[in-house]
């Protein structure tokens, strides 16, 4: 079994909810026998450092701020490694040349995770970075899947929302409907077929696997499915 590396902090909460999909896995294997349970080597990082550097376009900060607390982890002797949270995937290919171990892509198993269930265009939510940047557009295009993001004004006002409350772990009714009036805007109007819930913290607000008769895909659960296949998976 492969030791498991987590760059976490990226919010606290999610982070939390990484660890806890893994022992829960575990803790359903065992009680068909085996009574194991992985390593897991956690690095929480401090989020508000890491979003001032995207935030004042300090890139090669931001990169390096990273890089050197997953080398930390390699030295913690972890096989492989993921960044708990899908802002940071924006800086995923440059963090990946700088290491030594691999890392698993949120964005990419989420794409995989779209392509099976037959998905040609989803709703993108998260940060302003996720929203803005065409991270996600690059890894869905190459599976012939479109990505929407909503309009400027709503990318400002859930940006907002994932910063003065989500990420507080701040949960608040208001908000999650304001959050489906969006995402209703968008079915009607872009005709999407399923939401990206691209912040981490998302699925603690979000705990159905669809709404208006749409998959939401849970970033966080398809993330750890990837791990748990990682680290069960032959050396």
């Amino acid at each position: 079994m492969k030791k498991i590396g987590i760059i976490g902090g990226l919010g606290p909460e999610a982070t939390i909810d990484y660890y806890k999909e893994i022992i829960n896995f575990f803790n359903l294997k065992n009680k068909t026998g085996g009574n194991v349970y992985p390593e897991v080597v956690i690095y929480s990082v401090d989020m508000w450092k890491f979003v001032g550097y995207l935030g004042n376009n300090q890139k090669e900060k931001a990169i390096n701020y990273i890089v050197e607390r997953v080398k930390s982890l390699e030295k913690a002797g972890v096989d492989f490694s993921v960044l708990s949270a899908n802002t940071p995937h924006l800086l995923f290919a440059e963090i990946q040349q700088q290491v030594s171990i691999p890392l698993i892509s949120i964005v990419e198993a989420c794409a995989r995770e779209a392509l099976s269930l037959g998905i040609k265009k989803c709703g993108l939510i998260g940060t302003q970075f996720t929203m803005k940047n065409d991270f996600y557009r690059k890894v869905f295009q190459g599976y012939d899947i479109e990505i929407v993001v909503p309009n400027p004004k709503q990318i400002e006002y859930i940006n907002q929302k994932v910063f003065n409350e989500i990420e507080l772990g701040i949960f608040k009714d208001d908000t999650k409907n304001a959050f489906l009036e969006i995402l209703s805007k968008m079915k009607n109007e872009q005709q999407i077929e399923a939401v990206i819930l691209g912040c981490t913290e998302f699925p603690l607000m979000f705990t159905e696997d669809s709404y208006m008769e749409m998959p939401f895909l849970n970033t966080t659960k398809i993330h750890v499915d990837a791990v748990l296949k990682e680290c069960l998976s032959d050396d």
